[in-house]
């Protein structure tokens, strides 16, 4: 574990220093909140009458509305009904975002923070994976999620997000398939796959959003955010409806998050990194329990 441990603790020194020196700012927000973001995919935990964050991007957004203009955090995360050897309820994450950007801006920081990252911590730009060889240097390959889901899932994108199929048909017949020899960005997703992403001006039933794997994990997902607060409200209340159809839980509208978008936001993109899943890919280990110092409460293998 102490290998791990100071693996962990270079890459965060490295992740800091790069963005400080890219003058980004360094905040902290609530981990307990009054309501989480409404996706249909992602369940929070309940702490008494609040609940644990699943992520921190409405706060870092309101602080964005108050006018700083580039964030990053680095702080826990919490998701119910996720565990198992790529996921942990409790999880480390990094978030950042920026004013007057778009999701191609956001890879062109993350193509970079991750060579660093990896020349910071491991002093070479190359890492051995799931058995595979993949080379943080070179050309990262960039695919379409429609032609990914043509070519590996039988049917295209849409179709599958509109048939309930969509999380099923990517996790089983495509993700396998991305980021063997050098990491791979998934683009451009439907509309329902995106909650808080912004429409493709030349497209609108898609979204600015990208995912980065690296042999076939998902690492970072970033998008161009959606800064209209009318169809964010509206995208609000259709994921609320959907997840009282499901049975699952439907969580009030973050209101001070609505009331900070209606005022007004230029331009913003973000993403989030987990961190643990980076780890894993530097330590090429085989389960994220093994990048943990404490995976569900056990004690520490020293």
């Amino acid at each position: 574990m102490q290998p791990v441990l100071r693996l962990r603790q270079a890459v965060l020194s490295a992740v800091r220093a790069f963005f400080v020196e890219r003058d980004f700012l360094e905040v902290t927000t609530p981990v307990r909140i009054p309501t989480p973001a409404l996706e249909d995919y992602i369940d929070a935990l309940p702490s008494g009458d609040a609940y644990l964050r699943t992520s921190p991007e409405l706060h870092m957004k309101r602080l964005l509305a108050a006018g700083h203009p580039r964030l990053f955090q680095i702080g826990p995360c919490f998701r119910a009904g996720e565990s198992g050897r790529m996921h942990l309820t409790e999880f480390t994450m990094l978030e950042w975002y920026r004013l007057e950007a778009g999701y191609r801006q956001i890879l062109d920081d993350t193509v970079a923070l991750v060579r660093h990252c990896a020349q910071s911590a491991l002093g070479r730009t190359t890492c051995r994976f799931r058995e595979r060889d993949i080379d943080l240097a070179a050309p990262w390959d960039i695919l379409g999620v429609d032609e990914a889901f043509r070519t590996h899932a039988g049917e295209g994108a849409a179709a599958a997000a509109a048939g309930g199929r969509f999380e099923t048909l990517l996790v089983e017949r495509v993700e396998p398939h991305l980021g063997g020899e050098r990491p791979t960005v998934l683009i451009d997703y439907p509309l329902a796959c995106g909650a808080l992403a912004k429409r493709k001006p030349d497209a609108p039933d898609w979204v600015e959003r990208w995912e980065l794997y690296m042999a076939g994990l998902e690492v970072v997902n970033a998008c161009s955010e959606l800064g209209d607060a009318p169809e964010q409200r509206r995208r609000f209340e259709a994921t609320a409806r959907l997840r009282a159809a499901e049975g699952r839980p439907v969580y009030p509208i973050d209101e001070p998050f609505m009331a900070a978008l209606e005022r007004g936001l230029p331009a913003m993109a973000g993403a989030a990194l987990g961190v643990d899943r980076l780890l894993m890919v530097f330590a090429d280990a085989g389960c994220i329990q093994d990048v943990v110092a404490f995976p569900a409460g056990a004690d520490p293998a020293l």
